[in-house]
């Protein structure tokens, strides 16, 4: 069974491009780990404050993992979230 997390960042004004930059670091790597399907980073392009996040692993344990990396602790935990105005995330499972 998939397991698909939805994230919305808002970066707070003039933080875009280092927000940006980190989602592009975070993607990168994210990637590479083994528990994940799909991990893509979007920006909306009429609101550039605005980040969508599509994660997809193969079972909680996946997400559960990818949250412990040295990569998620440096750049969504000590970097991003401080240039954050808003973080909203949905969890979903495949039927």
């Amino acid at each position: 069974m998939a397991y698909v997390l939805a994230v919305t960042w808002t970066a707070k004004a003039g933080n875009e491009e280092a927000v940006h930059d980190l989602l592009r670091q975070l993607g990168d790597a994210s990637r590479q780990e083994p528990g994940v399907i799909n991990y893509v980073t979007h920006v909306d392009p009429e609101n550039p404050r605005e980040f969508f996040i599509y994660e997809m692993y193969h079972d909680a344990d996946g997400l559960e993992a990818h949250q412990q990396t040295e990569h998620f602790q440096e750049l969504v935990l000590k970097r991003a979230i401080p240039l954050l105005e808003a973080r909203v995330r949905r969890y979903f499972v495949d039927f």
